[in-house]
């Protein structure tokens, strides 16, 4: 049913991911499908560069890598079904073009509990559900 599912994961709260990984290797397993992990990074605004050590970039890329392939080795499928990307942007956007790039069929992207400012869902679940062209489903931490 669906070949590859993108789920986007905040490395600074993998727990609140959890439940989303769990369903997309559910879905993943029931149809043979492939799991994308991705971890969108924040783009260090320009003015604090100059305060930044010259490797501070390749340093959090290099982390960020690190730390998404221990969450892609954990998931409980065959390594040669998983797989994860760091990206650099806003999240919405790079998850968005993520899908495009890979031919991803379904995204599968948690949402905290709605507050009032939120109402219905997050506000990077919200625009990835409004623009995606493939199916999404949110799911509730």
């Amino acid at each position: 049913m669906f070949k590859t599912i993108l789920v986007p994961v905040d490395l600074g709260e993998v727990e609140a991911a959890r439940p989303a990984i769990d369903k997309a290797v559910e879905l993943a397993g029931h149809s043979g499908g492939s799991l994308r992990l991705i971890y969108v990074r924040a783009i260090v605004p320009v003015t604090y560069m100059e305060f930044m050590p010259p490797a501070f970039d390749a340093e959090q890329q290099g982390e960020a890598e690190t730390k998404l392939a221990e969450v892609a080795a954990g998931v409980g499928m065959p390594s040669e079904r998983v797989s994860a990307v760091v990206r650099l942007g806003s999240v919405y956007a790079e998850v968005l073009d993520e899908a495009e790039k890979t031919g991803a069929d379904l995204i599968v992207v948690g949402s905290h509990r709605p507050t009032m400012a939120t109402y219905l869902l997050g506000s990077n679940a919200a625009t990835i559900v409004r623009h995606a062209r493939c199916s999404v489903l949110v799911v509730r931490a």
